[in-house]
């Protein structure tokens, strides 16, 4: 296989196990290659590309794991006192997160979680093992010395498809947590807010279907995660964007949730809340957003509760990236567990001043031809532009990971500049050693790793 002789000179493979020869070379050129052939060559390149970046991740202590230790651990008090960032990485992934990790080592991060939602999965073009693969070669790349937390986010359930035939919704919900699990994806947020129906005359009657649905994937995960992992479950009890979520609608959900749920098999650490946002905030006719009145008091009730009453680690605060920056030290200061930033560095990307005007205009165009059944009839252009251009992450993947490396370089170095003040004003500066001790490290092997052997042994 070619690619086994170009990449000789920096690994090998001997008695079952991937070894490096020359770290320099690897984090300087080869990396740059598989990462490359794992998201754009052949069908056989990608398999065997992201296999082998996994492999070498492994080697290098680079393991995806589980945050649930952690959060235990804050739950029943132990550590605490900071907001933990999940991070959605879109567009240009590999040098997005790249600069996530140099902005983490500056700093000294360890509390940090990547992710990336079913939604975003289509229309970024990033399907489980192909997120994972990129995370770890941009942690390769950057010398990352920890544990990394890679999260499914909003794996969510359609609640129209659930209304037509419930189990096929549900099954295909299992088959996205069985790709993400076999991917390390171990933390996952089950979303099954969508099936909240506020018509019903009691809050458990209105929370049901969502607490029901979340129990059956719960009891379904802890079937097929790795021996040794605990993987890390997140609910939802208020769909984002909606009325902010109240202590009985979360006392609802848990009650009904916990019931269902066997004494011997381990619940969610941790859940997402209504508090006034939206994601990717609100455009306003000229392109702007609207502010937003951020209710922290619901943030710190809710906690309160969560983890006085079920030793849970907190709530999670979504669709806040475009949040005024003066707001963000507040998280920690509430009692917030995690917060989920993503549409503000899809931001920094597409409205960068080195953005090339050309490409712009080709994913605008594009846009306008293939979105414009989502434009509303009051949507100025601006605001239809800013609601859809996610939309072009996937079909324009290629051509963002291969803007010139001025103009890169240019954009990640605003990228890393927000990450960290955003690890500064949630306080995760200095957490490494806390994830270093609350994290069991449990190398998973691959079901299919002869077929590796057989690549090598092949080129021999």
């Amino acid at each position: 296989m070619k690619i086994i002789e170009q990449i000789s000179d920096a690994i090998e493979y001997k008695n079952e196990e991937v070894r490096i020869k020359d770290l320099n070379i690897l984090k300087e050129k080869v990396i740059d290659e598989l990462v490359w052939k794992a998201v754009f060559g052949d069908e056989e390149e990608k398999k065997f590309c992201k296999k082998l970046i996994y492999l070498i991740a492994q080697e290098m202590g680079i393991i995806p794991s589980s945050i649930y230790d952690l959060y235990v651990a804050i739950g029943q008090g132990e550590v605490g006192g900071f907001t933990v960032p999940a991070i959605n990485i879109r567009g240009m992934a590999y040098d997005t997160a790249k600069a996530v990790f140099r902005a983490a080592k500056k700093l000294n991060v360890g509390a940090l979680i990547l992710e990336i939602a079913r939604s975003e999965m289509g229309y970024t073009n990033q399907q489980p093992d192909e997120y994972t693969a990129v995370m770890l070669a941009a942690a390769i790349k950057e010398g990352w010395d920890l544990p990394i937390f890679i999260q499914g986010d909003h794996f969510q359930v359609n609640a129209k498809k659930f209304r037509q035939d419930p189990q096929k919704e549900i099954d295909a919900i299992k088959q996205l947590i069985k790709n993400s699990i076999t991917a390390g994806f171990f933390n996952i947020d089950l979303d099954t807010s969508t099936l909240v129906d506020e018509s019903k005359p009691t809050l458990d009657e209105q929370q049901k279907d969502n607490y029901t649905v979340a129990a059956e994937l719960t009891k379904y995960i802890r079937k097929i995660q790795p021996k040794g992992i605990e993987v890390n479950l997140g609910g939802e009890i208020g769909e984002i964007g909606s009325k902010n979520s109240t202590e009985e609608e979360l006392v609802a959900y848990m009650e009904g949730y916990l019931k269902l749920l066997p004494s011997n098999i381990k619940g969610i650490t941790k859940l997402a809340i209504q508090t006034g946002t939206t994601h990717g905030g609100v455009p306003l006719p000229d392109g702007t957003i609207a502010k937003v009145k951020l209710d922290f008091d619901t943030i710190e009730r809710l906690t309160k509760v969560a983890r006085q009453k079920y030793k849970l680690a907190g709530c999670v605060q979504h669709g806040a990236s475009t949040l005024p920056a003066e707001l963000f030290d507040k998280f920690p200061k509430v009692g917030t567990l995690e917060i989920h930033l993503a549409t503000e560095f899809q931001n920094i990307l597409y409205d960068h001043p080195l953005f090339p005007d050309e490409l712009r205009k080709q994913i605008y165009n594009w846009l306008f031809e293939n979105c414009k059944d989502e434009r509303k009839p009051e949507d100025t252009e601006q605001q239809f532009i800013y609601k859809t251009r996610k939309k072009a992450l996937g079909p324009f993947k290629k051509e963002l990971w291969s803007l010139p490396k001025d103009i890169k370089e240019a954009i990640c170095t605003e990228l890393q500049k927000k990450f960290e003040f955003l690890f500064d004003k949630l306080n995760v500066v200095n957490t490494k050693d806390i994830v270093k001790k609350y994290t069991k490290l449990v190398k998973v092997p691959f079901s299919d790793q002869q077929a590796i052997k057989e690549k090598f042994e092949g080129a021999d």
